[in-house]
């Protein structure tokens, strides 16, 4: 490239960008826009981040007061686009909570979030997955039965952690960073691994507490 055609480059690269930025924050989707209109509720003070990867059954999606999504989001209630006959409240999402960029969550019955629950980003939640027991049929094309997930207020989801159906996640718990969790999690509760495991949990009047009995000094009892 030549010396004299770099400062059109330059002028180029930052329209480019600035015109990319515009459309990122007219897009977003909020309050009093034509997407928002079409969920069950859609809160004062939240937004969905633009772009969005996937968004069907919006209707039956639910979210509450100043609560961010992030960009490159799917959020599904429903096995596609064309279903007609949807649960009422497929997907709540509470007040004050911060969902990370490229979350994939998809419900087909029933997917609770708390209020001021923080995700990283690319977490995953469903609430049904496949089946596998007919030998004889495509495992994609034996759908799993339906297990409601929920995940209790003040709760932290690690980036990449993945939330599989039936999981009932208590109040104030933290899933460390790429953890597959499943079945209950106490409140205040700390889990981590591949399946999510207790790593401590908080015992009143003594602390954290670790599987092994062990006290960490450094966590202080409530």
């Amino acid at each position: 490239m030549s010396v004299a055609r770099l400062p059109v480059r330059r002028f180029l690269n930052r329209s480019v960008h600035a015109v990319w930025r515009w459309v990122e924050q007219v897009g977003d989707v909020a309050p009093g826009t034509d997407l928002a209109d079409g969920f069950g509720r859609f809160g004062r003070g939240s937004c969905l981040g633009f772009p969005i990867a996937t968004l069907y059954g919006a209707s039956a999606i639910h979210i509450g007061e100043d609560t961010l999504i992030g960009r490159f989001s799917t959020m599904s209630v429903g096995y596609g686009p064309t279903q007609t006959v949807l649960p009422v409240r497929g997907l709540v999402v509470g007040d004050r909570c911060v969902l990370g960029a490229r979350i994939c969550i998809t419900a087909h019955e029933s997917i609770t979030i708390g209020d001021d629950v923080w995700f990283g980003q690319d977490v995953f939640i469903s609430d049904a997955s496949h089946g596998y027991q007919d030998p004889d049929v495509p495992v994609g094309q034996q759908f799993g039965a339906h297990q409601p997930v929920s995940i209790g207020s003040g709760s932290w989801i690690g980036h990449g952690a993945i939330i599989l159906p039936g999981a009932q996640i208590g109040r104030n718990v933290v899933v460390a960073a790429g953890s597959v969790v499943r079945g209950v999690v106490e409140d205040h509760t700390v889990v981590g691994g591949v399946p999510a495991r207790v790593i401590r949990r908080l015992e009143p009047g003594i602390g954290w507490v670790t599987p092994d009995a062990r006290v960490e000094s450094s966590r202080p009892a409530l």
